[in-house]
């Protein structure tokens, strides 16, 4: 018998599947979508979707630890990506990385214990002309200053406690 989330995992992969179809084409934009609701993408997970697309679980295992977007380990609430090509380099980047792991408490490749941020590097955001870049989430900043990263991280935890506030509201 499956524990409730893993029900609702399998449920939840199932319908992914049928919406992308039930081919390999569809196994990039499965594990994001397991990404986004449950923020890792688990072993089990990884078995589901293998079992489902009827493809071998370390085809699947090689895509989640190819792509630096996907993570098999948590990840947290919001994650931090800071661009590190060399446009962002000369643009400032050093200075925006000590920043973040000022704000954050942690360094790059880690989750704070709280489980709010992560913190990791981007090879390349797109934005080369705007470095500094920096992604939260699905949110792109530029031309990203030391102060402005401070403002962008108290923003990110103000909705935070936003959120908290509401759901804590509705008990």
């Amino acid at each position: 018998m499956l524990a409730p989330v893993q029900e609702r995992l399998q449920q939840d992969i199932e319908g992914w599947i049928a919406h992308n179809g039930g081919d390999r084409s569809s196994l990039i934009p499965v594990l994001q979508e397991v990404q986004k609701k449950y923020s890792r993408i688990s072993d089990y997970a990884m078995q589901v979707i293998a079992d489902q697309l009827d493809i071998h679980p370390v085809e699947v295992y090689g895509v989640v630890s190819f792509y630096s977007f996907l993570k098999e380990g948590h990840k947290g609430r919001f994650e931090v990506r800071l661009c590190r090509t060399i446009s962002c380099d000369m643009a400032g980047k050093d200075r925006i990385a000590r920043q973040l792991e000022n704000e954050l408490g942690i360094g790059f490749g880690e989750t704070t214990p709280d489980g709010r941020f992560s913190l990791e590097w981007a090879n390349c955001l797109g934005m080369c002309d705007q470095g500094p870049a920096l992604l939260v989430n699905e949110q792109v900043f530029t031309k990203v200053t030391p102060e402005k990263v401070h403002e962008i991280i108290a923003e990110f935890k103000k909705m935070m406690d936003v959120n908290v506030f509401q759901q804590a509201e509705a008990h």
